[in-house]
Order: structure tokens, then C-alpha cells, then sequence
């Protein structure tokens, strides 16, 4: 853990990669205990975008006011190519000098703290402090990242609504989550939402195998079945699942696809998560103050703690194996 010696006086806060309901909050909270600790506390818009253009504005308690319950950022996101190369990097420090920033808080995931890490290797004068904004909750480090809950409870919703219809028409419906290399929400989904199936992508699972569990259920007078689809599962893209699946069996009236996609970005956030960005938010300043650089903050058995950037990225989360065991029981 890199240990910053200046001190800090102004700080600067954008939120980068994809969006994550709870963002705002984690604003919020590190506005006001800016304004607390009299520090200046300005906003990068556009992530590391803005920074390159110099797109950094002031911020007043004002700017935050009402916005805890906004999905999306009030700072605007963007992905920078620009940012990878020596060149906008140094067009971003040097915008940063300019504006005085002492410190920046990063807002975001993998690729937020891959650009940090970088950064601050080449200008170690300029603390960063990491929250960890994704829905994916893939990050090691942290029990849980914002947006996570906010994301499995809409595609909990979205699976009560169709396990009404799959059920009035004794149909089997594939129900795609995001997941591109994690299985979190999925197999949250799948337990809270009662699934017959989960496919993720940290397990091996063969169309037959898939097949062998529906025909159990069948056999259980089970007339409906829903199979929860993480997107990087490891067995292709969910129509194609369904189709092989269509090829192997003859238990249901239909067969039915449906893709929940980035209807898990957006929308107010949950209590959960509203809380767990305000904490991150309020720590992160804190954690710039006391020196601390090159972490991220977050939560681990209820407690705040800090990872360094290299471990966050590159150490693999694992899921809860008790939880996968458990959730296969439950889906027979």
C-alpha cells in the first residue's frame, strides 16, 4: 500500500467504465465529507475522458443534493483508449496540476483501477483511491461492490414476471443475466428467484447435464421451468443453449429466450447499495487524508478495508461453493 506525504487540500472524484446504481451516493457522501473536512472537492466529467480534455468543474454540497436515489452518474461515464498511452496520461496529469488537484478518487472496476495503478506509477505525487462501482461484484477485496444488489434485484423482478407466464403456459424460458466473467448475479438470481437451472461461468456444465436436470423436475410433475444464463457462461450464447436444449427434449409447450441486458444498469438504487456507497464514499476521503494511495476501499465481514489496486484486478473473487451446492439442491 502506497503511502501518499503531501497534504491534501483539494480532491477530485469521477466515476469510469460502466455504470452502477449507487454511484451517486458514493458522490454524495464524498462531497459532503469533503465540505466537512474543509477540502475543495471538484468533478471530473466523463471519467478519464474528461480528464484528458480537462473537463473538471467545482463542486458544492449543492451539485449533490437529491441525487442518492438517481440511478446512472451525475458525473457521466466513459471507456478512454486515450487514457492507455504515456501521452494522454500526461495530458491528463498535466490537467490535473493545472487545476490543483491534490487527489483523486476513482469510481468504477477492473479497468478504472488498471488505469489508476498505471497512473500513479508514472505521477506518484497524485494519491488515488479506488470505490469499487460494478455491477458484476467481481472485484477481490470487497464482500460486495455497489450496484451489485440493485442489478440482482431487477433481474429478480424481471424473473417473477416470467415465471407467471411460463407457468400458464407450461413453458421453459433461458433467461440471459449479465456475467461476462463472473457468475454472481446469476446465481443470485437463480436462488432468490427460484430457478430450475443456473449456468455460470466458473463451472463446467454440459448440454446433457442441463437436460438430466429438466427431466427430473419433469418427473416431479414440474410443468414450467426457468434456467437462469450467466452471458460468459461457458456453454455459448443463451439461444444457442436453447436450441440445443430443444434438439435433446420434448417436456414443454414452448421454449422461450429472454435477454435482461442493461435493464440491470439502470434504476433507483437498493437500500443495500445506497448504504454501501455511502460508507465507500465517506471512507474514501478519509483514507486520502490519513495517506493512503494505490487501494481500494471496501467491505469485508462488515468491516472497511483496503486492497491495493494490483490485488483487486488480478486476484480471481471466487464464488460461495456452499451457495452454487445449495442452489443446484433447490433447482431440482
Amino acid at each position: 500500500m502506497a503511502k501518499a506525504t503531501k497534504e491534501i487540500k483539494r480532491i477530485a472524484v469521477f466515476t469510469s467504465g460502466g455504470d452502477a446504481p449507487g454511484m451517486n451516493a458514493a458522490v454524495r457522501a464524498i462531497v459532503r465529507n469533503a465540505f466537512n473536512n474543509d477540502l475543495h472537492i471538484y468533478g471530473i466529467m466523463r471519467g478519464y475522458e474528461g480528464m484528458i480534455d480537462g473537463n473538471i468543474r467545482r463542486l458544492e454540497t449543492t451539485d449533490v443534493g437529491n441525487i442518492i436515489h438517481r440511478g446512472g452518474t451525475v458525473l457521466k461515464t466513459a471507456r478512454s483508449q486515450r487514457f492507455m498511452t504515456p501521452e494522454g496520461r500526461k495530458q491528463a496529469y498535466e490537467n490535473l496540476v493545472d487545476n490543483d488537484i491534490d487527489a483523486l478518487i476513482a469510481i468504477g472496476g477492473n479497468g478504472t483501477f488498471t488505469g489508476a495503478m498505471k497512473f500513479i506509477e508514472e505521477y506518484p505525487d497524485i494519491p488515488v483511491v479506488g470505490i469499487p462501482g460494478t455491477i458484476d461484484n467481481d472485484l477481490f477485496g470487497t464482500d460486495f461492490t455497489i450496484g451489485f444488489d440493485t442489478a440482482v434485484n431487477t433481474a429478480v423482478q424481471a424473473v417473477d414476471k416470467i415465471r407467471d407466464t411460463a407457468d400458464s403456459h407450461n413453458r421453459l424460458f433461458f433467461v440471459e443475466v449479465m456475467g461476462r466473467h463472473s457468475g454472481f448475479i446469476a446465481l443470485h438470481t437463480a436462488i432468490a428467484g427460484g430457478a430450475g437451472g443456473v449456468l455460470i461461468p466458473e463451472e463446467e456444465t454440459s448440454i446433457d447435464d442441463l437436460v438430466k436436470l429438466l427431466k427430473r423436475g419433469a418427473k416431479r410433475a414440474k410443468l414450467f421451468s426457468i434456467v437462469i444464463v450467466a452471458e460468459g457462461n461457458k456453454m455459448g450464447t443463451v439461444y444457442d443453449i436453447a436450441h440445443k436444449v430443444e434438439e435433446k427434449i420434448d417436456l414443454y409447450d414452448d421454449i422461450k429466450v429472454t435477454v435482461i441486458g442493461h435493464l440491470q444498469r439502470g434504476g433507483s438504487p437498493s437500500t443495500l447499495d445506497r448504504v454501501l456507497a455511502s460508507v465507500l464514499g465517506f471512507t474514501a476521503v478519509e483514507a486520502l487524508m490519513a495517506g493512503k494511495s494505490g487501494v481500494m476501499v471496501g467491505i469485508k465481514n462488515n468491516n472497511v478495508d483496503y486492497t491495493p489496486f494490483a490485488e483487486a484486478i488480478a486476484k480471481s473473487k471466487p464464488l460461495n461453493k456452499d451457495l452454487l451446492r445449495m442452489a443446484h439442491i433447490l433447482a431440482q
